[in-house]
Parts: structure tokens; sequence; C-alpha cells
């Protein structure tokens, strides 16, 4: 039996310290985030591909749509960004899954696994890091909706609190997309499971155009969807306008979804790499 030195015996303990500790997580995954981060740069289609669709609806629906949809008390470019916004966020969550599974498939969460890093490390950096590359498609999207004429009336705090939802609802529905992608086989099962259920969800929502003109079999799951509340809530900050429960409700829709989501991910995660 070959005896385990003081040096390697302290190395096992610092290893088992670090895939264990909070202190240690939160750190592995900056180091995660930074990582993804400094690929934007190398690959630059990462983000140029994830704003052209959002740009197109932009576009579209603005000047052919526009004038067909009828939001009263609104411009319909002060009704569509919101919505638009949601959308790109809630596809954004779907993207962390296939980059995830591209991870798989590539071998390097096995790489990872091999490294004296925490096991959370890999799922929040991925987590993070889209929603950081997100915020800078947001960004982009507020340009362009500038350019349409788009203009935000409410309060500076108002802005920033439906900015910080709208990242916070990304980061939630990530985590959605992290499940999908630990739990499928190939990128393209990946991006089939992220995205099918998710035209429903925001097509059938206030996103695009009021949920009072939809039948009545499915203006019901239009009202109380996650998609609906989050998009209200920006609507009412973003244009100056009572948000009435519309922001608790999301922030609720949020928090439920993390709670269920983030332990079922990180579950399959450990189960994978054991």
């Amino acid at each position: 039996m070959t005896a385990i030195t003081s040096d390697a015996w302290a190395t096992t303990v610092e290893e088992l310290e670090r895939r264990t500790s909070p202190r240690w997580a939160v750190s592995d995954a900056l180091v995660m985030t930074v990582r993804l981060l400094r690929q934007i740069p190398r690959i630059p289609e990462l983000l140029i591909f994830a704003t052209i669709q959002p740009i197109m609806f932009v576009v579209l629906f603005v000047y052919v749509f526009g004038g067909a949809i009828n939001t009263p008390g609104f411009a319909y470019v002060q009704f569509l960004l919101p919505g638009v916004f949601v959308q790109t966020v809630a596809f954004g969550g779907a993207a962390t899954g296939i980059g995830l599974a591209d991870d798989l498939q590539k071998g390097l969460v096995d790489r990872f696994r091999s490294l004296p890093m925490a096991r959370s490390a890999l799922l929040l950096g991925r987590t993070t890091s889209d929603v950081v590359r997100n915020g800078l498609s947001v960004a982009v999207m507020i340009a362009v909706g500038m350019v349409t004429g788009f203009r935000f009336h409410g309060s500076a705090l108002a802005v920033v609190a439906g900015l910080a939802l709208l990242l916070a609802f990304e980061f939630a529905f990530s985590w959605i997309g992290v499940l999908i992608g630990l739990s499928v086989k190939s990128v393209e099962a990946a991006q089939s499971g992220g995205f099918i259920w998710l035209f429903p969800l925001t097509f059938a929502s206030s996103a695009f155009v009021p949920v009072d003109s939809m039948p009545t079999w499915l203006r019901g799951f239009a009202e109380h969807s996650p998609v609906t509340v989050t998009v209200d809530a920006l609507r009412g900050w973003f244009n100056g306008l009572p948000v009435g429960s519309s922001g608790w409700q999301a922030l609720a829709w949020i928090v439920g979804i993390l709670a269920v989501m983030v332990p079922l991910a990180v579950t399959r995660y450990r189960r994978m790499t054991r």
C-alpha cells in the first residue's frame, strides 16, 4: 500500500476544500465567466448573430406590422421594444443550453472536471457570461430602437429597475437552458429542445400584440405567463406608466424558476460527473 505524503495529503485536502467551499465556487465561477466572455472578441459572430434576429424583429414589426396592430395609448414602437427585449433574453436562455451541450460534445466538461475547481463553477460561469452577452445585445437593440423612434419616458430609476428585471429574467431562463443542455445528447437536440417551447411562450404573450386581442381560451394563459408579466412591467417602467402587480409577478416567476431549475440542473450535473 502506497503511503500518502504530507504534501500530497495537503494537496488533496486543498482540492476538496476548493470543490466544496462557497468562496472558491464564486471565485472559480468568475474565472469561467471571464473565459467565456473572452470568446466574444475572438468569435464576434457570437454577438452578431445573437443581435441580428432581434434587430430584424424590431424593423419588421415596426415598419411592416406597426400600421396594422392597434395598441391604444402607445405608439407601436413603445409597445414593441419591451417585448422584443424579453423575447431576446428568453432565446438567450436557450443559447446557454446549446453552448453547454457543445462543451459536453467536445469533451471540455471532462477537462474541467479534472481541474481543482468547484463543481458549480462551470454552470454558474456559463449562465453569468450569457447574462453579460445578452446585456450587450439589449444595448444594441436599444440603439436600433432609438433610430426607429423608441424613447424612455420613465425615470432613470424606473429604467434601471426594468433593465435589472430583464437581466434577472434572462438568468432564470438560462438555467432552463442548462438543464436541457445537460439532458440531451447533441447540440442539435439542445437547439430543438431549447427553442420548441419558447416560440409558443413568447408569441402567446403581450410581447407583440395586446392579449385582449387573443381568443378567450388563450387569453387566460397569456395574461399570466412569465413573458407577459415581465413585458408588462418593462412597458410600464420604460414608458413612465403604472406597473401594478406585474413587477412582483415577474419577480415571483424568476424566483420560482430559479428555485426549481437550479437544484435540478446541479443534481443532473453531479450525476454526470461522478
